[in-house]
Parts: structure tokens; sequence; C-alpha cells
């Protein structure tokens, strides 16, 4: 009786895993096909942009907007319901009349200001993205200059389809004439229609993406740059090389030089004492503001485990075209999960550092990144809420961000931060260190930390320079990356630069017996945010075409962040690479 249950059940199981699988297609009992209108903006810039019905346009009586998700308002998405009345596989082959729409002198320039701005829409039909420019521009000639503008008032859907799913759709205005909206009286009566054809393909649902990728509104830059990343390999090994080696020889002859067995020698040794051993009594002297140095490890080491995660998620094909979005979202749930890390790396370092009042270190921990980050967002809000753009975030999506920093975020790093008190041993430093400081001689200029800082930055910067502009043209163009793969060995890449040259660059410093290694390591690898932020300017004015205040107080302010996380991770990679190899250096010489 219970294995004919068993059997009953798993029975029902599967008919109710095959009913799923057929009504997996979204078509095959209501073939209505919504089509979202979504957000308008000029073509040359990406962040500036508008609800779609803020323009004069024809609209329904009364506006219904979709659900969005958490990435898709942090994109600026604001989806909403059109006239577009499309059903599944049936052509419009005549024109159908959307709506008609009676214009005054005041609409009629929004319009056309609109045109001259080179504004194209975004509608959203089954996930995919469908965009074209609002008009067409004519303009050229000197004596005389030609300034025509013209209205698309009919739009052409191109929908292809397999089976019962959709695979790819996008709009033309092919073989129409366009609508002159120069020395027009007003009012003005428009008749907006639209057309659709359906069209079968043999491409499958799985791999609509790739259609996607292929076939953009906006023009392709992104090229497979494997010659590039080779280069770059090349290079970065060869540099990775020959630290290695050096460093190697180097060290080789120091502690021969250092572990004098023979008595005697030792006795000339002492007397004629000079390097990186002379200094083994101030080495491991803690540095100043303790509170803030371990905070900066707690948030770069935050923002190393984020940036995995993010490369991680993304190589296994979790963000792509159709989830609008899907990495901003990541990105928010994650930093505030990964805090407890920052929490316990900092209040770890602190304690280990004879540091006593934790608390304030753990808030200044949780405040390092998130107040910067909040003055420089709620300066670009205002100023997007006040031109009414998508990118003004509602009330509600902030108090969502607030909550999450608030009860994930801050009670994590308080929560790490006394795991990570309670499991702090003690520094246990090879060396002991003297009430009494060193007096620091006097170095060359190329020994100075304006110099180290120059090279520390550079180098690393140089290795990521090459993708660092279709990070760029991502995060700031068109263009949807996907080549996560090359990235991730790029990530690699940057922080075994970074350790290298950190390492390289202390023993230089220790050797000129100056022993405040400690914010040096900080500042010299750190100072790679300061070179991507001079290359960031550069890609505003000559390779973009970005302007207006908007889009230019998003691109500084954003960017600046960027930058200063690129400060805190790399810092925190130099930081620990220097403590391990001087550690190495003082555990592996013989001490009087």
């Amino acid at each position: 009786m219970h294995l004919l249950r068993i059997t009953h059940i798993s029975k029902v199981i599967a008919d109710l895993e095959q009913i799923n699988e057929i009504r997996q297609p979204l078509y095959y009992y209501n073939p209505k096909v919504t089509v979202y209108v979504n957000k308008v903006g000029p073509y040359f810039n990406p962040h500036e942009t508008y609800h779609y019905y803020q323009l004069p346009v024809c609209r329904p009586e009364k506006i219904e907007h979709k659900s969005l998700t958490l990435g898709e308002v942090l994109d600026g998405d604001r989806m909403a319901h059109s006239l577009y009345d499309i059903k599944f596989r049936t052509d419009v082959q005549s024109k159908k009349v959307l709506c008609n729409v009676k214009y005054t002198e005041k609409e009629l320039n929004i319009l056309r200001s609109a045109i001259e701005d080179l504004y194209y829409f975004e509608f959203v039909l089954d996930d995919i993205p469908i965009r074209g420019f609002i008009g067409h521009l004519e303009e050229g000639g000197f004596l005389p200059h030609n300034h025509k503008i013209y209205l698309w008032a009919h739009l052409h859907f191109n929908i292809e389809y397999n089976k019962d799913h959709i695979i790819y759709a996008n709009v033309t205005t092919k073989d129409q004439l366009p609508i002159s909206l120069d020395g027009a009286t007003t009012p003005m009566e428009l008749v907006f229609t639209y057309s659709v054809k359906w069209m079968p393909t043999d491409l499958s649902y799985a791999e609509r993406g790739t259609r996607l990728r292929d076939n953009s509104f906006f023009p392709k830059n992104l090229e497979i740059h494997w010659l590039s990343i080779i280069n770059s390999l090349v290079l970065v090994f060869l540099l990775i090389g020959f630290v290695v080696i050096i460093m190697t020889r180097v060290l080789k002859s120091d502690f021969a030089r250092y572990n004098i067995e023979d008595e005697e020698d030792a006795d000339d040794l002492d007397s004629d004492d000079n390097g990186w051993k002379i200094i083994r009594t101030d080495v491991f002297r803690f540095p100043p503001n303790k509170n803030l140095f371990c905070a900066i490890l707690g948030v770069g080491s935050q923002f190393l485990a984020l940036a995995t995660g993010i490369l991680l998620m993304a190589m296994a094909g979790m963000f792509n075209v159709h989830r609008h979005g899907a990495i901003n979202a990541a990105a928010v749930v994650l930093y505030a999960f990964t805090s407890s890390i920052s929490g316990y790396v900092a209040a770890n370092m602190f304690k280990k550092m004879g540091g006593e009042n934790w608390v304030w270190n753990i808030n200044l921990t949780s405040a390092l990144f998130a107040l910067p980050f909040f003055l420089v967002w709620a300066v670009i809000n205002t100023v997007a809420w006040a031109y009414g753009t998508t990118r003004a975030l509602p009330a509600s999506t902030v108090i969502l961000l607030m909550a999450l920093w608030v009860f994930i975020g801050y009670p994590l790093t308080v929560l790490g931060g006394i795991f990570g008190k309670n499991y702090a041993g003690s520094f246990a430093a090879p060396c002991r260190t003297k009430n009494i400081a060193r007096e620091i001689p006097s170095v060359p200029w190329y020994r100075s930390a304006v110099a180290h800082c120059a090279i520390g930055g550079f180098l690393p910067f140089s290795a990521i320079s090459v993708e660092l502009y279709y990070i760029f043209a991502t995060l700031w163009g068109r263009e949807q990356y996907t080549l996560f793969g090359i990235l991730f060995v790029v990530y690699g890449i940057l922080l075994s630069v970074t350790a290298c040259i950190s390492i390289a660059l202390t023993y230089f410093q220790l050797s000129a017996e100056d022993y405040r290694w400690w914010w040096r390591s900080i500042f010299s690898a750190g100072s790679t945010g300061i070179f991507v932020f001079l290359y960031a300017l550069f890609y505003y004015y000559k390779r973009s075409n970005m302007s207006g205040l908007l889009q230019t107080l998003e691109f500084l302010g954003y960017t600046a962040l960027t930058c200063y996380v690129f400060f805190l991770m790399l810092a925190t990679v130099s930081f620990f690479a220097s403590l391990k190899f001087v550690r190495y250096i003082y555990v592996n010489i013989k001490m009087d």
C-alpha cells in the first residue's frame, strides 16, 4: 500500500514537472505581448535619463507602472504600460493608429529640444530593450545653414520568435517619412501609428542573449582584445619575474652578510652595521593614527571580498543583458553582507597593535566608505531630482537602502569587530622595539615618499590600462561587458603586481634605514587611484561626448568614489604583502 502511494506521489510530481515545462512559454495561453515604455535621454549622456511620459507623446489615461527590482530602480528604469496592442505571432501590416495628439507651441518646443539633443527612447518587450530615436535632425552647410527637425510618428516592430518564445525585437523607421516640425502652426494634430512583423528564427531561447549583444542599437566598440591582454600579461610577468629574481639575489646576499657565525666577523659587523638590519629595533614600531590605519585595512579587505564575489558571480553567468541592473543590486547586497569582514579585520589589527577604544574603531570603519558615498550621492541625487530624471532615487528605494545598512551592514560590522577583537592574538614581532626611536637619515629624491607613490601607483595602473578603457566604456558608455573571464585575469594581475611592487619599495625604504614603512605601504600602492582618476579625466574630455551639469557631476562624483575604492583595496594588498615580507626578512637573520 505504501509502495502504491509513493508511486502515485512520484507520478503526480512528474505530471507537475511536465505541466511546468508546458507552461514555460509565456504566450501559450495569453497571446498579448506587453510593451513597456521606459526612459528617454540624450544619446551622448548615458546617465541622464527621463521617464518616457515626460515627453508629449501617446499615453494612456491612467499610467500604470511595472513593479521593478532594486537593480532596475538603481539603473534608472521606470517602466510603465504603453498603448501598443501587440499579439503573439500576429502581424500588423497596415499602419495601426496608436493615438492622436494635438500639440501646443510649448509641447512642440519640448519635442524640438529633445530631437536637437538627440534623444532616444527605450521600450522593453519580454525583457528585451528596444531603442530608437525620437526624431531626426538634419544639419549642414555653412551659407546657407540647414537646420531641419523631423519627428518619427510611425514605428515598425520587428520581432523574432522560436516556437512560443520571443528571441529578439527592435524598431525601425525605414521606408517611413518623418513629420517636419519646422514652421508648424499650432495647434498641430499628429497621428501616431505602428506596425508589427513577426519572423521565425532557429535561435534557441537560451541563446537569445547572444542575438541581443550582436545587434545593439549602440555602436560596438568592445572587441575581443586578446592580443592586448596577452601583451599586458607578458609585460606583467616579466615585471614580477624581474622583481622576484632581483629581490631573491639581494636578500640572499644580505642574509649571507648579516648572518655571520664567526664571532670576530660579527664584531666587525657591529662596528660597521648598516642597511635594513640596523633598524630592527624600530621596524615594528606601530604607526601613528592606528585607528584610521586599521579602518583602511578593514574596508579594503571588504572591497576585495566584494570585487571577488562580483567577478565570480559574473563568470557563473548570473548577470546577463536581460537582467536590468543585476550587478548594481548584487553589489549593494554584497556590500551589506561583507561588512562583517571589515569589522573583523579592523578590530583584529587594532587589538594586535595595542588599541583600546575598539568601539570608536568599529564606528570609523563603518563610516569610512559609507559617509563619503552618502555625501556624493546626496549631491548627485539632489541635482537629478531637480532635473526630474529617473536617476533620482524614489523615497522608498532610499529608505530600503538605508534600512539595509542600518539593520544589516552596521550590525554585521559590529559583530565582525567583536569576533576580531576577541580572537586577536599578540602581534608577535620577531624583533624587540626600543622605547626611543632611531633617527632617520636623509635620502635622495628618488627614494622619497613622493617617488615611491609615483612608482607604486603607476606600475599597477599600467597593468590595467588596456582593460580600463573597456571598463569605462561599459560604466559610462553603452556597452554590455561580457568578457568577465578576462577581467578576472586582469584583476589577479593587478593584485599580483601591487604585492610585488610594494615588497620591492618596502625593501628599498628599509635599506635606506627608514622604518616608517607602515603608512608608506598604504599610500605607495593606493596612489593607483590617482592615476585612474587622471585617466578618467582624459576619457571624459577626449574619448566621450558627455556634457551638462548632471552628467558631469555623476561622472566626477562616482569616478572619485571608484578611485577611492581602488585606494582602499590596493592599499590593503600592499600593506599585508609588505608585512609578510618584513616578517620574513627579520625572522631569517640572527639577532644580537
